[in-house]
């Protein structure tokens, strides 16, 4: 694939900007870190050629002065809050990322509690953390926040909270997600560490958006778009034009929160570090991006997946019509629609043509391959089939699974596992074909071309099964749906 982004230039300068911001203190930097630290998947799709795990190997390349703070609020451990991409909760999530970092070499020091009231869900998870030799602190809720200044900046406010031992100059805030209280956290140190006669600092470390790209670029169009569900907007960042008669880019939420958070660093230091909430940003994704146009296509394309994404949201109710309105608009603004999506065009064509569901994928060098459902096949498998075939030069007419050894597959589900439904779903067709390529030199040649599915372009004219949806994103493949079932069935 095209690449628009220099992933190795970014680590260099992203941690050298790190250890030039932790200089400006007393050697001690609170790095509230937003987004996903080792599987930014957003981010190496609208940035092509940026790795998932960037933010990670930025970070090990400072691990000499890193150690990691895990932030958790009560609340979401009492409501059992999970993560919608992993599909676990955000106690667990904690001991997840607890396993990644230490795997990569990454100190972790210790888990915060955020919003503690005495809940015996956190209690619980409290004794559990501290059974395994983790160290736990609490932090409590302070009536009137963000807006009671007086109160929260004093002995009853952040006061009250407990004080994170730390021992390295910069101190990494994460959390499982949005919500869990990283910037309190953050700020609640800075008046402890003040208090002890340490000038710490603060800094935000954000990907999305972009501050110093346009406003309405594809690249920060598609962070609403990711983040459509929150209600997020881009915004000019007024204070840093005040300040510096430089036009910024900064979303609403921090631009927001500004005054206050100007308010508290002026009560805790006496004034404050900071011009603007770009200021408080550490960002280089910007000044890493070699090819413009790439990242914007990229990022056009990401806008149409998420509209996709919604639209199936939306009937299976788990999306609102606001974020289906509010993605149409980006397209707009973007001057995109699904038609500029090029397998969205093909498979409904091929739907058409045929009258039943069809898959549609884009190669990396453009080629368009199409699969219809057949007596044997689910659409999404026969598109498996036919994309391997045509990257292994062969021909479409052979089989690479013969189908006396798919017959079995299908006896099996539906006379002893009692499925309605005889066709194989990608998985199973990814079986048979390994099961023949120990047999076949075709079929092996078949298998070998699986790799170069990743970040492919895929759309089905009909909802995916939950299996075939996890198979392609196994395999790497960027899919969208029509918000249309196959059945219409009521159950």
């Amino acid at each position: 694939m095209k690449i628009g982004f220099d992933n190795e230039k970014y680590l260099s300068m992203q941690s050298e900007h790190i250890k030039e911001r932790i200089s400006k203190f007393d050697n001690k930097l609170y790095l509230e870190f937003g987004g996903k630290l080792f599987d930014d998947y957003h981010a190496s799709r609208v940035l092509p050629g940026f790795a998932p795990d960037s933010k990670l190997r930025m970070l090990m390349q400072l691990s000499d002065h890193a150690e990691i703070v895990i932030v958790i609020s009560a609340g979401d451990i009492e409501k059992n809050k999970v993560r919608g991409d992993l599909g676990i909760t955000y106690d667990i999530d904690v001991l997840r990322l607890m396993d990644a970092f230490q795997s990569r070499g990454l100190f972790v020091g210790s888990v915060v509690i955020t919003q503690y009231s005495g809940q015996n869900s956190a209690n619980v998870f409290k004794a559990k953390l501290e059974s395994m030799g983790i160290r736990v602190y609490l932090h409590y809720p302070i009536e009137g926040y963000p807006s009671n200044i007086p109160l929260i900046v004093s002995d009853e406010g952040y006061g009250k909270n407990e004080y994170i031992e730390t021992s390295r100059p910069l101190v990494v805030v994460t959390a499982p997600g949005p919500g869990s209280g990283k910037m309190a956290t953050c700020l609640s140190q800075l008046y402890h560490e003040h208090k002890r006669g340490v000038h710490a600092g603060y800094a935000k470390f954000e990907t999305f958006p972009i501050w110093n790209i346009p406003l309405k670029h594809p690249v920060n169009l598609a962070y609403e778009a990711a983040t459509a569900d929150l209600n997020d907007v881009n915004m000019i960042d007024p204070f840093h034009l005040e300040a510096y008669g430089e036009t910024t880019v900064n979303y609403n939420r921090d631009v927001e929160i500004f005054p206050v958070l100007s308010a508290i660093f002026e009560r805790i230091f006496g004034a404050c570090p900071y011009q603007s909430p770009t200021d408080m940003g550490v960002n280089m994704a910007g000044n890493c991006i070699i090819d413009d146009e790439v990242c914007r296509e990229a990022s056009r394309q990401e806008i149409i997946r998420r509209y996709y994404q919604a639209l199936a949201g939306r009937l299976e109710e788990t999306s609102t019509d606001e974020e289906v309105f509010k993605l149409e608009l980006l397209m707009k603004q973007a001057g995109i629609s699904p038609e500029n999506r090029k397998v969205t065009v093909a498979a409904k064509e091929r739907a058409e043509e045929t009258g039943g569901p069809t898959a549609a994928i884009e190669l990396e060098d453009g080629r368009i391959i199409t699969g219809k459902t057949s007596d044997l096949l689910g659409a999404s498998a026969a598109l498996l089939l036919n994309t391997l075939k045509e990257l292994a030069g062969i021909q479409h007419k052979i089989h690479v699974i013969s189908p006396v050894a798919i017959e079995p597959i299908q006896k099996l589900k539906t006379e002893y596992l009692g499925s309605k439904n005889p066709r194989l779903h990608t998985d199973e067709v990814l079986i048979a074909l390994s099961s023949s390529a120990a047999t076949s030199d075709i079929a092996n040649l078949a298998l070998e071309q699986l790799p170069r599915l990743k970040g492919c372009q895929v759309h089905s004219s009909v909802m995916l099964s939950s299996v075939d949806k996890k198979i392609f994103k196994k395999l790497g493949v960027q899919l969208t749906t029509e918000p249309v079932y196959e059945h219409k069935k009521l159950y």
